[in-house]
């Protein structure tokens, strides 16, 4: 089957009713989504703070990675000097420990406000996860180990999804902009969706690319800034570029079908 191909009534068969739920709930998370945050925003500098879960979550992003290379830093100098650290932990324990309280302070905060916490929770939960593996080593570069199968894992199924043709990026903002499928219809748009999906592996493929040959060099100081600086702040200059994109991609092919649509017989000028 092409890309332009019409599927009727869908690929897997759905009758009309349940293409149209299936269309709303894919709808529903894409706009609760970066992608979907951003097309809401009403101007960049907006779209940008949104693209990296506003003022709260690049807090939640950043802070407990700073106060992990910050506390590895200090507390390794300081445990190298013979000085003692406090509740007598060794520098590992103290870096991982903070971090992973922040996280709980986080949560509570969120629950207070009685804001969503799924995203607190799952950074809680990865800031655990995180310290186990460093723990479990005694290696401080293992604090990074779970993002890079989180890139892997992203990057990965993003290509499968270019490679059958079903690129997850057009998918996703199909159902923010219009319908999550019927974009693979038009040629054009399909091959813009591939070369944005594209992006994004390139993306995933990058920090794997940079932060894999810190990590067998046991640089964790270097780690954690690479991990900083091609995190929140990259992932959100992306989200707005795609969404600017795609944007654009869809503009044209929505025109097209409008002019398409339109009634072929219009009145003739001269006899108004």
């Amino acid at each position: 089957m092409t890309a332009d191909r019409a599927a009727s009534p869908g690929p897997d068969g759905a009758q009309p009713k349940e293409e149209a739920e299936l269309q709303e709930r894919l709808g529903a998370a894409a706009r609760g989504s970066s992608f979907g945050r951003v097309a809401e925003s009403a101007t960049t500098g907006r779209a940008l703070l949104a693209a990296m879960g506003g003022a709260m979550g690049i807090v939640e992003a950043l802070v407990p990675g700073i106060l992990f290379i910050v506390l590895y830093v200090v507390a390794t100098r300081a445990e190298s000097a013979g000085a003692a650290l406090p509740l007598g932990m060794d520098a590992l324990w103290l870096s991982v420990a903070v971090p992973a309280l922040a996280g709980v302070v986080f949560l509570v905060i969120r629950l207070l406000r009685r804001q969503p916490a799924a995203a607190a929770i799952g950074g809680l939960l990865g800031l655990l996860l995180s310290g186990f593996l460093a723990l479990r080593s005694g290696e401080g570069t293992d604090y990074f180990v779970l993002g890079f199968w989180t890139n892997a894992l992203y990057g990965s199924a993003l290509l499968v999804s270019m490679l059958v043709g079903w690129p997850l990026i057009g998918i996703v903002t199909g159902a923010l902009f219009g319908s999550w499928r019927d974009w693979r219809r038009q040629r054009g748009v399909f091959v813009w969706m591939q070369v944005i999906t594209g992006v994004w592996v390139a993306f995933f493929g990058a920090r794997l690319a940079v932060q894999l040959p810190l990590y067998f060099a046991g640089a964790v100081e270097a780690l954690g800034v690479a991990r900083l600086l091609m995190g929140p702040p990259l992932f959100g200059v992306l989200v707005v570029i795609t969404v600017l994109f795609v944007r654009a991609v869809h503009a044209p092919a929505g025109n097209a079908r409008s002019e398409d649509a339109a009634p072929t017989d219009r009145p003739d000028a001269s006899r108004a």
